[in-house]
Formats: C-alpha cells, sequence, structure tokens
C-alpha cells in the first residue's frame, strides 16, 4: 500500500468520468454527466484525503498503558 494506490485510483475514476462523458443518456445528458462526474469525483476525494491521512499521519498515536519511564 503505498501513494501509487492513490494515482492508480484517479486513473480508474477519471477514465471512469470519461467513459460516462461519452455513454451518458440523451435525455437530460448534461445533468447526468455533471451529477455523477461531480459524485465520482466527490467520492475520489473523500477516500484518497482519508486514506493519505492514515498512511501519512500528522499525530503518532502513542500507548497510554505504559508506565512514565518507559513512554519515551
Amino acid at each position: 500500500m503505498s501513494f501509487y494506490t492513490v494515482v492508480i485510483t484517479f486513473i480508474v475514476v477519471a477514465l471512469a468520468s470519461g467513459a460516462f462523458w461519452v455513454f451518458a443518456p440523451k435525455q437530460n445528458q448534461t445533468v447526468w454527466r455533471s451529477t455523477v462526474i461531480l459524485a465520482l469525483a466527490m467520492m475520489y476525494l473523500m477516500w484518497a484525503i482519508t486514506y493519505l491521512c492514515q498512511l501519512h499521519p500528522l499525530v503518532v498515536p502513542r500507548r497510554s498503558d505504559l508506565r512514565p519511564e518507559f513512554a519515551e
């Protein structure tokens, strides 16, 4: 698991968005395109931010059950 997972997922989402751009239903085409592509983009961003925050946390978790002399 690495940063490349985020890049590969971005490529998959971009290809899915491109495919939907071409093959969107003819009735209400603009609404369908904008809704699906925006939903895909926002779901990807939410997933990528969550994944990267867990991959490289800003605050390192510490055990609370250790005695003070062993905590460091």
